[in-house]
């Protein structure tokens, strides 16, 4: 079995071993295939190699025989070009020689009419002889060609000063024929005949004017300025009736005939009105300068202005930049009344209007004298100041309960409206350097009205040393009355308040509008920023005074309640007298002021923080001089202290109708102040043994603890300096190390004055002003 298995084995093996054999010779006769592959291949790359340089050798050949053929075309080709040259030059020459010829003789005729056609032709041929100037018959023709436009120009200047003569005012009936062509001849000759036929013309043209009109004359002075312009309208009527076709249109005749106008009206004018300026009023310089905006305006219509910086004439200093100002509609009663209403200056934005190339051009010779229209204005604002003083004196002060108690004075808005006509007047007649003048005056009597119209009408105590400055607002006698202002003085108050805050932001849209106004080299001298601050003084003071008269009409109560008797309460009742006497004070004043500053919501609410931050200080004042206190007593000043703190935090909205949320910055003044009230007399309330749990509950309840306020609740407790001696060791034992550099006394070092020290100090300055007078 085993034998019959390996026979096939042997035999596949030997089968294997045949095809091993045959790959392995098949391999063999690969690698010499290749190699007679590569052989092949390199001798067909060599014959390829020689083939293309066969070809290249033929086509080299090829292109010396289209040379050789084409050899003779080339010059034949050559020829004919310097042929064609040649003849064209000749054509250009004769061209030339002809027409120098006819040039000549034309100009003797003066046949103008032909010789601008001609000349301009035989310049234009006289340009492709410029590389043949070397040529002595080329640079012939070149001389005579320039002599030609040389007697041309000679000519042409002549026949105008016979038509035109420099002396005399005759002029001819119509235009000439021959003038009209010779303007044509005088646009291809040198632009210097061009502009000296234009001078001539213009000083001709001009020459009446100078006689009419010349100082010594009555139509010369400013009263008379509007014949001067109707005399130009006349002139340029005239011109286009008679000399309109005569001049090419590119020359723009009128206008510079208007325009040496304007230069020479300018400086006759600038002359008289200084050899007269003590003669000018502020009436006839405006009506003049009115007068002669309007001929600007009228040019700017009538010209575009082109010829002004063409150099052709005398140049005029460079006019202002600005939007021309005259173009602009004049602010009309009822956009007044809106700007009065609103509180500012702004009207509805208009589209620009579009420069004037003409503006100052004439006008500019004024601005030396507008001097006189700003002391006019001076002059004009202090009668207006002496008339609201006058009138506010007379009228007395807004009536209550009527809509004009805490209204903006009336006075205040023509004072604005006034600045407004002033501020558009002066910018039409400059906007340098007078603007500046015309700001200056505008900051004297804004002032003038701060002081002499709101601060020297606010109310007045019988002890007030006048001004702004209140030295007292109680009378010397301690429980004596206290001079408390009337309703009509608090809406005085209000309402100069209000117009105080209306001047402080009208002020400051006056300064934007007058930085609109002025060169833009001037506006950083444009500053009303000590006006505002002068309106701001008035509305603090203001805000001070009525703070003051709601705080010392409390003051009785609070001097009613340190005088009770607290050891003597036997039960807690309703709140005590004085808080009702508070709280009917608070009731009178508040609503009063909060409807006169309705317009004015800030300031009243400046007013509710102002008040708290010294009432409460007062009252705290106040109940530590409330002495000995029993646990019952204690217990109803708590309750009058919560009582006066709900009154407080509604003091904003009390007595109206309307509730609104009070602000959260009077709030936090309100809820501090007052806490501070009711943690004293919890800390009162509280048993004073065993010591140490009370001076660590004093601690824990006042946050602002120290020796000084520990000692004055000891004292409202009504414990013996035996006793407090000990508690005031035990409290600097357990109270914490000070910072380094702060006082003994704590937080108290950093407070303000309190009410109590605040009027022995005034009382002293009273009595030392008594001694003065």
């Amino acid at each position: 079995m085993l034998s019959s298995i390996s026979i096939p084995c042997s035999q596949q093996s030997k089968r294997l071993d045949d095809n091993i054999r045959t790959v392995v010779r098949g391999q063999t006769n690969v690698g010499q295939d290749g190699r007679q592959a590569l052989e092949e291949a390199q001798k067909a790359i060599q014959q390829l190699f020689g083939k293309i340089k066969d070809i290249k050798d033929k086509a080299e050949k090829s292109e010396q025989m289209v040379k050789e053929i084409t050899r003779d075309i080339k010059q034949l080709d050559h020829a004919k070009r310097h042929l064609t040259t040649s003849i064209t030059t000749l054509n250009h020459l004769h061209m030339l020689a002809g027409g120098v010829d006819s040039l000549e003789a034309m100009t003797r005729r003066r046949q103008y009419g032909e010789v601008a056609n001609l000349l301009q032709g035989v310049m234009n041929v006289l340009e492709h002889f410029h590389k043949y100037m070397g040529i002595p018959q080329i640079r012939q023709l070149s001389e005579r060609v320039k002599a030609a436009q040389t007697e041309l120009g000679q000519q042409i200047l002549a026949d105008f000063e016979e038509a035109f003569p420099s002396q005399g005012t005759k002029r001819p009936g119509g235009p000439s024929n021959v003038l009209r062509d010779a303007c044509l001849v005088a646009n291809i000759l040198d632009p210097r005949i061009k502009q000296e036929i234009m001078k001539k013309f213009i000083k001709q043209h001009l020459s009446e004017y100078l006689v009419l009109f010349q100082e010594n004359q009555d139509v010369a002075w400013l009263d008379k300025i509007d014949r001067r312009y109707a005399w130009i309208k006349r002139q340029l009527v005239d011109y286009e009736e008679k000399y309109g076709r005569m001049f090419p249109r590119e020359w723009y005749m009128a206008e510079r005939i208007a325009i040496e106008f304007c230069h020479v009206t300018r400086t006759e004018l600038a002359k008289i009105m200084r050899t007269r300026a003590k003669e000018i009023e502020v009436k006839l310089l405006l009506f003049a300068i009115q007068r002669t905006t309007n001929f600007e305006g009228f040019l700017a219509k009538r010209f575009s202005g082109c010829t002004l910086t063409d150099g052709t004439l005398k140049k005029l200093e460079s006019p202002p930049t600005s939007t021309n100002p005259f173009l602009e509609d004049e602010p009309t009663p009822e956009m007044e009344e809106l700007a009065t209403e609103k509180g500012d200056l702004d009207q509805p934005k208009k589209p620009k209007a579009p420069d004037n190339p003409f503006h100052g051009i004439v006008s500019k010779c004024f601005e030396p004298h507008l001097y006189v229209y700003i002391e006019s204005q001076d002059k004009n604002l202090g009668e207006l100041i002496d008339r609201f003083v006058a009138d506010f004196k007379a009228q007395g002060p807004p009536k209550p309960n009527t809509d004009e108690g805490g209204a903006v004075l009336p006075s205040c808005a023509d004072l604005f409206v006034y600045y407004k006509k002033c501020m558009v007047q002066c910018s039409q007649l400059s906007t340098g350097e007078p603007m500046i003048a015309l700001t200056t005056i505008f900051q004297k009597y804004l002032r003038e009205y701060a002081w002499k119209i709101l601060s020297g009408n606010l109310p007045k105590t019988t002890t007030s040393s006048g001004g702004l400055t209140i030295s007292s607002l109680l009378k010397e006698k301690e429980g004596s009355e206290v001079a408390k202002f009337t309703l009509e003085e608090l809406c005085l108050i209000c309402s100069i308040l209000s117009t105080a805050e209306y001047c402080l932001a009208t002020t400051q849209q006056l300064e934007e509008k007058l930085k609109e106004k002025v060169d833009i080299s001037l506006i950083e001298r444009i500053n009303l920023t000590g006006e505002m601050d002068t309106f701001s003084t008035v509305i603090s003071s203001s805000i001070q005074l009525l703070v003051q008269d709601l705080d010392a009409a409390c003051d009785p109560a609070l001097t009613a309640m340190s005088k009770m008797q607290w050891q003597n309460v036997e039960h807690v009742g309703d709140q005590s007298p004085y808080v009702t006497s508070v709280i009917l004070h608070i009731k009178q004043n508040v609503p009063i002021i909060r409807d006169n500053l309705a317009s004015t919501r800030k300031y009243f609410t400046q007013f509710c923080i102002k008040f708290a931050n010294s009432f409460i200080p007062k009252f705290i004042t106040h109940l530590f001089k409330c002495k000995p206190i029993s646990m019952v007593g204690a217990e109803q000043l708590l309750l009058d202290t919560h009582s006066l703190k709900m009154v407080l935090l509604d003091l904003p909205s009390i007595g109206s109708q309307v509730v609104r949320k009070a602000p959260a910055s009077y709030t936090k003044i309100v809820v501090k102040g007052m806490t501070r009230a009711e943690m004293i007399l919890k800390v009162v309330m509280a048993p004073h043994e065993p010591l140490v749990v009370f001076v660590d509950n004093y601690i824990k309840l006042l946050t602002d603890c120290n020796t000084e306020t520990f000692q004055k609740i000891l004292d409202m407790k009504g414990l013996k300096r035996s006793e407090q001696s000990s508690m005031l060791e035990l409290l600097r034992q357990r109270l914490p190390a000070p910072p380094s550099g702060a006082e003994s006394t704590g937080s108290l070092s950093l407070m303000a004055p309190t009410p109590e020290q605040e009027s022995s100090r005034i009382r002293k300055l009273e009595k030392l002003i008594k001694k003065r007078l």
